[in-house]
């Protein structure tokens, strides 16, 4: 009776602590696949799997990255599986803010996003892993299986080629502006 007392409390222990996870996996599954649909099955599959090999897990202090790296293994399968990729769903943000700020905000967010898609996905992969979800270099080369150094030379290309991008898309945009201008004349 304590055995099954003891096994019920800690699958509930489990459950709640990997609850806690779920939006920041979300979030990581999202910013991967700019799939809502795509993101939320991953994450599911990863509670799954996790709740499942909960057991398994020798090292209580690696159990973030325990984690995060099987959602990296499930985002995996799933592209082995299915090699195409559907296009990026309208975004939705809640601010409270105004109008034209919240429009400028979801304008450079969106930039941002599309700079970040253009990533070739390692890069992407890391970027969103250490900038976006507060990563450190030794947890993403855990949830990756990839040396610290490589995390480290993604991650500054990434930075690198996000930059310039981004500086393209503004200089694009002045350009385009001072046009408009012209055209008003």
């Amino acid at each position: 009776m304590d055995v099954l007392k003891t096994l019920f409390s800690r699958s509930r222990e489990t459950r709640a602590r990997l609850e806690q996870h779920r939006a920041r996996l979300y979030r990581i599954a999202y910013a991967w696949t700019h799939n809502r649909a795509l993101a939320d099955d991953l994450v599911q599959e990863t509670l799954a799997k996790a709740l499942a090999k909960s057991g398994q897990l020798r090292d209580p202090n690696a159990g973030e990255a325990w984690l995060y790296s099987i959602l990296a293994n499930c985002f995996r399968d799933h592209f082995r599986r299915q090699r195409d990729t559907e296009p990026m769903d309208e975004i939705e943000l809640v601010a409270e803010s105004t109008p034209e700020s919240e429009s400028s905000e979801l304008e450079i967010v969106r930039k941002v996003r599309a700079a970040m898609g253009r990533l070739p996905f390692p890069q992407r992969q890391v970027l969103s892993l250490v900038d976006l979800e507060g990563f450190s270099y030794v947890e993403v080369a855990r949830v990756l299986e990839i040396p610290i150094g490589t995390v480290m030379s993604r991650l500054c290309r990434a930075r690198a080629a996000l930059k310039t991008q981004l500086m393209n898309d503004m200089q694009r945009l002045a350009g385009g502006q001072e046009a408009k201008i012209r055209r008003i004349k």
